[in-house]
Order: structure tokens, then sequence, then C-alpha cells
């Protein structure tokens, strides 16, 4: 009987490692991409920092002139002239 199960227990240890191996075996199949060098980077990260920029002062202009001309009934170009800054600039400071 001591045979039987030593038999039984010799099959059991085979079919852990054999596992094992198959599940080792599945980690560096999933992970090729490591062996083919380090990642290249189709847009580098000063460009996307500098896209980030850009879209945002776009989004402002764009916010400037639809408040100005459609909530405050103005012209829409008129906000980007430097005398509408003045004239904006000179009411808030008069304030006495």
């Amino acid at each position: 009987m001591s045979n039987e199960a030593e038999n039984k227990e010799a099959r059991l240890r085979a079919e852990k490692r054999e596992e094992k191996a198959n599940v080792e075996s599945k980690d560096k199949d999933a992970k090729w991409w490591w062996r083919i060098g380090p990642r290249i980077r189709l847009i580098p990260i000063w460009l996307r920092l500098v896209i980030v920029f850009v879209l945002l002062f776009i989004s402002l202009i764009i916010g400037l002139i639809f408040g100005y001309s459609l909530l405050g009934g103005g012209e829409p170009t008129q906000i980007l002239r430097w005398e509408t800054w003045q004239r904006l600039i000179d009411f808030i400071n008069v304030r006495e």
C-alpha cells in the first residue's frame, strides 16, 4: 500500500511541477514585448505638454469670445483688442 501512496504522491508532485512550468511559460509569453527593447513614444512628453498648453490657450480665447459676445452683448472680436481690456481694468480700479 505504501508503494501506491508513494506513486500517487510522486504523480501529484509531477503534476504540480508541470502546472508551475506552464504558468511560467505563459508569463514569459505574455511579456514578450520586454524582449524587443524600450518603448518608443509616438509623441514625446515635451510635445504633449506643448499641445496641452496650446489647447488651453485656444479654449481660453473661445471662452472669452463666447462670454463677451453672447453673454455680454458685445462684438466677438472686440474682446481681443487691448482697448477693451484697458477699459475693463479702468472700470475695476476706479471704485471711489
